[in-house]
């Protein structure tokens, strides 16, 4: 029996739309096959007038875009306006009898849409139609790339379909090609670090590298809400620093995550045996309040073969910040660790920067402070896909105050519009681009001139002269009563003068 697809509606699954439209697309298909599937970030609907409504949540088109009320129509439209959403395609294919698939393609079997709706619902499913191989038509491509990232195909001549998707079935997060986006890669800012690498000293830049460095391990830290002792943050400082170097998998992650937490006495290494949640626990009955809810435990596995996946055979054919982007954010959705998924997380975008020649050589970008420094965007970012997630997993607590999952929520995991992640990370790779590079190569040439000017004035130990600067530092340019007194009391007031004016001739903004 045919299924009845809505009319005109003001209310969608509690959503409001702008004004009375008929679901199309994707929001048609997850409520006329009542799937359980996180919600597009922008629903796609047809009104009744002769213009587009644009709002953060939905998209309304005329009614000459309005689809047939069918399977076919709405899949259709889906492809043509609103790209691939991998995680509703799949839970429509396994909810649909396949038959209702075989008679689309057959229909149609040299049509385009028919063509790619053939091809992937192949590809999710891991199965094969009772259809003959495509024997007419012109080659298609599996992903619109005018609406989203993809990669070099590779072609299916069974659908006459060039597969350009950017990963496989156990991991493929998509990316929409927003004017944001173009703005950001317009911006060529791999050729820019190299620029400003290029005029400044080598012993220089080996010193701003580690400093910056330095910096960044501090800050992964202070991100988990962490103050580790500094021979923590040194050695977390060391792994990022060879980031790239390693092929990733499994057992990398595993040597990562022994790097991170040294006493494991009360964390158990290793993935996941036990369900895993980010949230709080109530304070009288200590029943989880889950904010995110992780990847089930019999998930894990495949979910890490395909980011491994994604890494060897897809990561290098798309953007650095792209590719960096959806594999630390993929990584952190799925928290596949009981402890260290925060830092792990921000690593692989370290890994991914600098396996793909992102970061001038030597050089790492402190991503972890551009985040923290952007935290009150990051945790937006973040929630951006858990907000979505957490209503379609059914979870019970369990007797430890943690959670188990009674649904099957893999794909959640696997597919997923990464878009906003990409956008975030670009707007942290610029910062230590366009802010941290130069501002730091730029304080330790003035640094050196002030040691080099103090020394004319009077004979100190680097030690010293260092503490001085960093009295003036404290005291916005002035030494203070009490240094002037203690430390520097050998200073004349002469002296003193001068001192002051080098630091300010040096930073007058400080």
């Amino acid at each position: 029996m045919p299924k009845r697809f809505s009319g005109p509606v003001t209310v969608f699954q509690e959503q409001r739309l702008p004004e009375l439209a008929t679901p199309s697309g994707y929001s048609a298909l997850i409520d006329c096959y009542g799937l359980s599937v996180p919600l597009p970030r922008t629903l796609f609907a047809t009104g009744e007038r002769h213009r587009i409504v644009e709002t953060e949540a939905w998209r309304i088109l005329t009614p000459r875009h309005a689809p047939q009320a069918t399977l076919e129509g709405h899949l259709t439209f889906a492809l043509k306006y609103e790209g691939l959403d991998l995680a509703v395609l799949k839970r429509l294919f396994l909810t649909t009898d396949p038959t209702d698939i075989k008679e689309l393609v057959l229909a149609k079997p040299t049509g385009s849409y028919a063509r790619r709706i053939w091809f992937l619902y192949e590809w999710l499913t891991e199965t094969r139609l009772d259809v003959p191989d495509a024997i007419g038509g012109r080659y298609v491509l599996a992903v619109d790339p005018n609406l989203q990232c993809d990669v070099p195909p590779t072609s299916s001549r069974r659908h006459l379909v060039r597969n350009n998707l950017p990963g496989t079935p156990n991991f493929c997060p998509l990316v929409f090609r927003t004017k944001n986006l173009e703005r950001f890669i317009e911006m060529d800012l791999q050729q820019r670090a190299r620029e400003i690498v290029a005029g400044v000293p080598g012993d220089l830049i080996a010193r701003t590298a580690a400093f910056l460095l330095l910096k960044d391990s501090r800050a992964s830290y202070s991100i988990e809400g962490e103050q580790a002792p500094q021979g923590r943050i040194q050695r977390w400082g060391r792994a990022i620093g060879e980031a790239g170097r390693q092929p990733l998998d499994l057992e990398e992650l595993l040597r990562l995550q022994r790097i991170v937490i040294e006493d494991s006495r009360f964390v158990s290494l290793g993935l996941r045996k036990e369900g895993g949640f980010v949230g709080e626990h109530d304070r009288d009955s200590r029943l989880p309040l889950p904010e995110h809810i992780s990847a089930r435990p019999e998930d894990l596995t495949s979910l890490i073969e395909g980011m491994v996946a994604f890494d060897r055979d897809y990561a290098q054919k798309l953007d650095p910040v792209v590719a960096a982007a959806v594999l630390a954010f993929g990584f952190i959705y799925t928290h596949p660790f009981e402890d260290g998924n925060g830092r792990l997380h921000r690593y692989l975008i370290h890994h991914m920067l600098a396996k793909r020649g992102f970061n001038p050589p030597g050089v790492v970008f402190p991503v972890s402070a551009a985040i923290l420094d952007r935290i009150d965007d990051y945790r937006p970012v973040l929630e951006d896909y858990s907000s979505r997630l957490l209503p379609v997993i059914a979870w019970e607590p369990t007797a430890v105050s943690n959670i188990q999952v009674l649904n099957d929520t893999g794909d959640f995991y696997r597919f997923f519009d990464a878009t906003p992640h990409v956008e975030f990370l670009y707007a942290c790779v610029r910062q230590t681009v366009e802010e941290d590079l130069p501002n730091e190569t730029d304080f330790l040439q003035s640094y050196d001139r002030f040691q080099s000017q103090i020394a004319v004035i009077v004979d100190m130990p680097n030690r010293t002269s260092d503490l001085l600067f960093h009295f003036l530092q404290q005291n916005d340019g002035r030494l203070s009563k009490r240094a002037r007194e203690g430390e520097f009391s050998a200073l004349t007031e002469a002296e003193t003068k001068q001192v002051e004016a080098i630091y300010r001739e040096l930073w007058p903004g400080r």
